[in-house]
């Protein structure tokens, strides 16, 4: 059963098992990586400090390293990141706690230097394991209303398969901050958070118009009939897909190429995290509410047939 789309065929439901193949080797792949690369994580998540200074004129990371290193030893920051138009805005990370009198120290220092105070921030072992946790139970909290709304508006079959695919595109996200080791912060959970939204909204399309053609159907009786279903539907909703993520993509994609480097984490979760909801949207989310739907049909003939017998 095949589809015309700008004049190519098209038939999703025929290539379904490589799609989950493909998933289920990319999770694996994921886990591997997480197991021994690890996350960056930022102080967000754990203990240490950071340094914002402000300089009057365009500064490079090799001088205010110098500058660290003229406060004295133990004052070398684990990270230097530049911001600023002009590169006059310098982010210092420090892994562990800097102590009341370090962080006197260093502001005496750049304040004399040049002309402001750096701001400090400090976030314990226990904060950063709190917003780590908050952030997971945001995440399952979100799942968990997701699956009792598509339950109560379509059914809970489609809640699962939304649900699923909403976790994949999460942790596809995670595996690729893992390679990349771009830190982890608090802007890298809202990235998530904003995929998690911008996934279901494009799956609830897709299993909306499933829905609309499941009604006109005439007969619904067999795996054939749904992958007929399922094929028209994703046709007619693959050009509203493609033209809302690649929309979406330049401009995260413009975020990250000329934005500051406070955002570009996020901006680079959203142009991944865009890539990932739409293959779960379209590749994986439709075709597992397709081999379970079709399992259903399968277990109510089962028990229909019986009674049809009975009767006769």
């Amino acid at each position: 059963m095949s589809f015309n789309f700008h004049d190519r065929t098209i038939d999703f439901v025929k290539h379904r098992k490589k799609f989950f193949i493909f998933s289920l080797v990319a999770a694996l792949v994921g886990v591997i990586l997480l197991s021994t690369v690890g996350l960056n994580l930022g102080i967000d998540f754990e203990s240490g400090s950071r340094v914002e200074v402000a300089t009057n004129d365009p500064a490079t990371a090799e001088q205010i390293m110098e500058d660290f290193a003229n406060i004295g030893e133990g004052y070398t920051p684990d990270d230097i990141t530049m911001a600023g138009e002009q590169n006059n805005l310098v982010h210092a990370r420090f892994i562990g706690q800097l102590e009341p009198n370090e962080i006197a120290e260093i502001q005496v220092y750049f304040n004399e230097k040049y002309g402001a105070e750096p701001n400090v921030s400090t976030v314990s072992p226990m904060v950063g394991k709190e917003l780590a946790r908050n952030a997971l139970i945001s995440v399952l909290i979100a799942s968990v209303g997701i699956v009792i709304y598509v339950a109560i508006r379509f059914e809970w079959l489609y809640g699962v398969a939304a649900v699923v695919a909403l976790f994949h595109d999460a942790f596809f996200i995670i595996a690729v901050f893992s390679v990349v080791q771009f830190e982890v912060n608090v802007p890298f959970i809202a990235a998530v958070l904003t995929i998690v939204g911008y996934s279901i909204n494009d799956t609830i399309v897709t299993f909306d118009r499933i829905r609309e053609n499941m009604k006109n159907a005439k007969r619904v009786k067999s795996f054939d009939d749904l992958a007929h279903i399922v094929n028209v539907s994703l046709t007619q909703t693959l050009a509203r897909s493609i033209n809302t993520v690649v929309t979406v993509i330049l401009a995260a994609a413009a975020i990250f190429i000329f934005g500051g480097e406070a955002i570009r984490s996020f901006a680079f979760a959203l142009v991944i995290g865009l890539v990932a909801g739409t293959y779960s949207s379209i590749f994986l989310a439709a075709q597992l509410w397709l081999v379970w739907k079709s399992k259903q049909l399968e277990r109510r003939k089962f028990k229909s047939k019986p009674q049809a017998e009975g009767e006769v």
